[in-house]
C-alpha cells in the first residue's frame, strides 16, 4: 500500500537544542501507525512540524505527494490533515455545536458539513444530546469526543492523534481508543501518539519508537509488543 503521508531526514530545533533529530517515516494509505517513546522524546514536536505549527530546519514532508515545505498550518489542513491536540483544546465558552462547526470552516469541508456534523453525532451520540452545552462544562472524556468530532468536520484523509486517553478514567479511554479503531476501518488514515503504549501497538498496523528525537526501532505492532526491549522499557514486562 502507498505511503499517504512522508517524512524524511527531519531535523528541527528549539534555539540551539535539537528536538528531532533526522526523522524519517512512512504512513501508508489506511493504516494506523503509532509513534511510542517515553515523556520529552519529541513525539508531539514530530506531530506538530507535519501539522505546519512548527518549522522543521532540514528535512521534507510529503502528503499525497505534495511537499508540505512553507505552508502554514490551515493549509495543511485543508490538503486533507487533521489533528486532535494533546488537552483537547476545545473552545470552552462556545456549544458543542459551535465547535463541530468551527472545523467546518475549511473551504475542502464547507460544502459536505451538515453529513460531517451527522456523523460526528453518529459516532458519539453524547454530543448530539449535548449539542447546546457549553464546551467547557463538559467532562474531559466528553470534551474528547468533542474534539475528535471536530477533526472529523474537516473531512480529512488523515488524522493524527495526540496522546487521545491522557487523563481520562480507563472506561472512557477505552471508548475514544475504539472509536479511532473504528474510524480506521471506515477508511481513515491514522497517525496515533498514545501513553498506552500496549493498546497503541495491538492496534496499530506499523509503529516506530522515538528516543531523544531519533527513530530507533520500526516494526508492525505485533513486533514491537514482542520485542525485549519495548516491553522492558515501555510495558514494564
Amino acid at each position: 500500500m502507498s505511503a499517504l503521508l512522508q517524512v524524511e531526514g527531519l531535523d528541527l530545533y528549539y534555539g540551539d537544542a535539537q528536538a528531532l533529530v533526522q526523522v524519517s517515516l512512512e504512513v501508508p494509505e489506511g493504516e494506523i501507525v503509532a509513534i511510542v517513546g517515553a515523556n520529552g522524546a519529541g513525539k508531539s514536536t514530530l506531530i506538530r512540524a507535519i501539522a505546519g505549527i512548527e518549522r522543521p530546519r532540514a528535512g521534507r514532508i510529503r502528503f499525497a505527494g505534495r511537499d508540505l515545505a512553507g505552508l502554514d498550518s490551515h493549509e495543511v489542513c485543508n490538503l486533507g490533515i487533521a489533528q486532535v491536540a494533546e488537552g483537547r483544546q476545545v473552545f470552552p465558552s462556545l456549544t458543542v455545536e459551535e465547535n463541530l462547526e468551527l472545523g467546518a470552516m475549511l473551504p475542502r469541508a464547507r460544502a459536505g458539513a451538515r453529513r460531517a456534523m451527522q456523523d460526528a453525532y453518529a459516532l458519539f451520540p453524547t454530543l448530539a444530546e449535548r449539542r447546546r452545552q457549553l464546551a467547557g462544562t463538559m467532562s474531559g472524556g466528553e470534551q474528547q469526543m468533542l474534539a475528535i468530532g471536530r477533526s472529523l468536520m474537516a473531512q480529512p484523509e488523515l488524522i493524527m492523534f495526540d496522546e487521545p486517553s491522557l487523563g481520562l478514567a480507563p472506561l472512557v479511554a477505552k471508548e475514544v481508543l475504539h472509536a479511532i479503531h473504528v474510524l480506521n476501518a471506515r477508511g481513515l488514515t491514522i497517525l496515533l501518539v498514545e501513553q498506552n503504549v500496549a493498546v497503541s501497538l495491538r492496534i496499530s498496523q506499523h509503529a516506530y519508537v522515538l528516543e531523544n528525537g531519533r527513530i530507533v526501532m520500526s516494526g508492525s505492532g505485533e513486533q514491537l509488543l514482542r520485542d525485549d526491549r519495548v516491553r522492558q522499557a515501555y510495558l514494564g514486562l
